[in-house]
């Protein structure tokens, strides 16, 4: 009997999970083209492991014809040819597996933490966590659960598959949202944009269409459980909620929370929003190194012009006079803002108000008034 043989072969089935059957598979299949290379090799023969003892032989037509010296035949070929096939089907085993899930938040160990990369072990593989996917300010340590977002995974090469993940990856955080909100992942809530500063702060844009569902408190959940065990996760990164709005102007206004908004004027060809604030929320609405407004860019994709109040009335009262020149095609948008001043836009080509939709409004009221 050859237990030794056995036990071996059940070890490589536990340390990287490829069924028994396979693994003696690869077996025979490489002590076959080890014994077809030598001389005098009968043609049609095959290989079997008897299951039960662990003998080896080499048959034809269902007669022994093992060589004598066929068990220091296999020890060699056990050292060099099988063991680099058998990882070769390890490894295409982990590409069919891992291959769809890229996108997929996944849970890990932390096997190796080191200051340029971290080795995270995700059960049958383990995974590269490399530096410049680490969130600024996060320490790892041997043996911790670990939440990552697998990022891509590469042809195996001698060390295996090479499978990259992310802290920092924008896909974690909608991740970890769907995971903890079940009416995300029921599809009642939709996360429309993130914009994310790993390791300091997050904005996460959600919308609903269901009736009664309101997403922004979905994501929260009771006594912000929800919220809590996301921000838990990422090391307590800061994340701001906020519900989508169709219209741009009042979803760049809730993107630049929490600091209060007075008025946004829009250019729809630059992409462009200048955004009027109350002088003491200038400071909220920019934010520390100014980054509630590059957040509130990220997540709208609206390149935003923060100016005060004091700015904005030095503005509209040095231009009050302003008319155009007879032959111009430029003149001011009529509409009266809420505060009961003049727009300041610039009225669109043979309209007497701007482009904001609130302000089309008026232009309608406006013509219905005059036709009649």
């Amino acid at each position: 009997m050859n237990t030794a043989l056995l036990s071996a072969l059940h070890e490589i089935e536990n340390q990287k999970g490829v069924p028994f059957n396979i693994i003696v598979e690869v077996l025979e299949g490489s002590l076959l083209a080890a014994y077809e290379g030598r001389e005098g090799a009968e043609e049609g023969a095959v290989v079997r492991l008897d299951r039960e003892t662990g003998d080896l032989q080499v048959l034809k037509d269902g007669e022994d014809i093992t060589p004598a010296d066929f068990t220091r035949v296999a020890a060699n070929e056990m050292r060099s040819n099988f063991l680099g096939k058998l990882n070769e089907v390890h490894n295409e085993r982990l590409l069919e597996e891992y291959g769809d899930r890229i996108g997929e938040v996944i849970t890990g160990i932390v096997q190796q933490a080191h200051r340029r990369m971290t080795i995270v072990d995700l059960g049958q593989v383990e995974a590269l966590l490399p530096a410049s996917e680490q969130a600024p300010g996060e320490r790892y340590e041997n043996g911790q659960r670990l939440k990552v977002y697998l990022l891509e995974i590469r042809e195996p090469g001698r060390s295996g598959p090479a499978l990259t993940v992310s802290r920092r990856h924008e896909g974690l955080l909608k991740g970890l949202f769907t995971l903890e909100v079940p009416e995300i992942y029921d599809g009642l809530v939709e996360i429309k944009a993130v914009a994310r500063e790993a390791g300091l702060r997050s904005k996460v844009a959600v919308w609903s269409n269901e009736m009664g569902i309101d997403p922004v408190g979905a994501c929260v959940g009771p006594r912000g459980s929800r919220v809590r065990a996301v921000v838990s996760e990422l090391r307590n990164e800061k994340i701001d909620i906020i519900q989508w709005d169709p219209d741009p102007a009042r979803f760049i206004a809730k993107a630049l929370s929490p600091a209060r908004v007075r008025e946004v004027y829009l250019d729809e060809d630059d992409q462009q929003a200048e955004v009027i604030v109350p002088d003491d929320q200038l400071s909220l609405a920019i934010g520390r190194e100014g980054q509630n407004a590059r957040l509130a860019v990220k997540l709208t994709d609206w390149k935003i012009d923060i100016k005060p109040e004091s700015q904005a009335l030095d503005f509209e009262e040095e231009d009050e006079g302003w008319e155009p020149d007879e032959d111009s095609a430029m003149h001011r948008c009529r509409a009266v803002l809420s505060n009961g001043r003049r727009c300041a836009n610039m009225a669109l080509p043979g309209s007497l108000f701007c482009g904001i939709p609130s302000h089309q409004e008026q232009a309608k009221d406006f013509e219905e008034m005059v036709e009649g």
